[in-house]
């Protein structure tokens, strides 16, 4: 139902109704999911301004994360600089 919601709701005014409509009806289900949307009602509500939302940056920040665990070693800056690059198809001036 929550999904649905981002689905077929087309104003924020809209969507902040249908989304308390749900908490309303989730408490006693699902405690803990609606205190924290309740916590970040103002951010979650602010993806129907525009329709977008911030995976592609929570993406990189997860290839970078990853790419720092394995690569746990490096001797330098420009080491992990390349690594970065290739993982993104990217063409970096090594000088």
């Amino acid at each position: 139902m929550l999904r649905a919601i981002f689905e077929t709701t087309q104003t924020a005014m809209d969507a902040v109704f249908e989304i308390s409509d749900w908490l309303e009806a989730a408490k006693g289900t699902f405690p803990n999911s609606v205190r924290t949307i309740e916590n970040w009602l103002e951010e979650i509500t602010s993806y129907f301004f525009n329709r977008t939302t911030s995976g592609v940056v929570e993406g990189i920040n997860n290839k970078l994360k990853l790419i720092k665990r394995l690569e746990y070693g490096f001797r330098n800056f420009e080491n992990f600089k390349l690594r970065c690059s290739i993982s993104w198809h990217l063409d970096f001036d090594s000088s």
